[in-house]
């Protein structure tokens, strides 16, 4: 079998370009392993029937080989689009259903720091030390009252923040790869086409504009 051109050698290069491995230029140019070899460093000159053989593909290639360029793809195959769009759906659904609660908890967070300077202003002036709750009962009440309010969460904590954030991440990631998928597959039949129910209204508005 032909050995692999250097990394760096012109024919390297060129099968690289155009998809090609070692053997299948060898077997094109009609040499054999060593001949390749020694083509590919330079240590054999090419002959006049391996020059006009690579020709057309010198000619084709770039002077240096781009990193990317046009792809040519046949249309994907459906089954399995629809296997992972399946799955994508689904555990997004799954994500955003385990989202909710720590929504709801963020939300009744922002709420209540929102609210919470009008709470404060309803009390009377703290007191600052803890009055007796027996001779001060009110003064004891209102004390007990700010710190009630203190002790009121304004945001999530940082680990249910972490957790809020890594399941909205994977959310969002479940949601885009299966709007790419949809993207790939081609229409569903019957899709864009009036239904019967339309196409009865539309019947109707126009016998009633007569």
């Amino acid at each position: 079998m032909p050995r692999r051109p250097a990394p760096d050698s012109w024919l390297s290069h060129l099968c690289a370009y155009f998809g090609l491995r070692a053997y299948d230029m060898a077997h094109y140019l009609g040499v054999d392993a060593g001949q390749l070899s020694r083509l590919a460093s330079g240590r054999r000159p090419t002959g006049p029937a391996v020059q006009e053989a690579l020709a057309p593909f010198v000619k084709c290639m770039p002077a240096m080989a781009p990193t990317s360029g046009p792809l040519a793809l046949a249309p994907p195959a459906a089954a399995a689009l629809e296997a992972r769009l399946d799955y994508c759906r689904h555990h997004a659904r799954r994500v955003r259903r385990a989202l909710r609660p720590l929504e709801a908890q963020a939300q009744a967070a922002a709420r209540w720091s929102a609210a919470l300077p009008a709470f404060r202003a309803a009390l009377p002036t703290d007191p600052g030390a803890e009055p007796d709750s027996v001779a001060a009962w009110p003064a004891w009440h209102t004390w007990f009252r700010h710190r009630w309010l203190d002790r009121r969460p304004g945001t999530l904590d940082p680990d249910q923040s972490a957790a809020y954030h890594l399941l909205r991440l994977r959310a969002e990631a479940l949601e885009t790869e299966a709007a790419a998928l949809q993207a790939l597959l081609p229409p569903a039949a019957g899709e864009g086409e009036p239904t019967d129910d339309v196409v009865l209204g539309f019947v109707r508005a126009n016998a009633m504009r007569r």
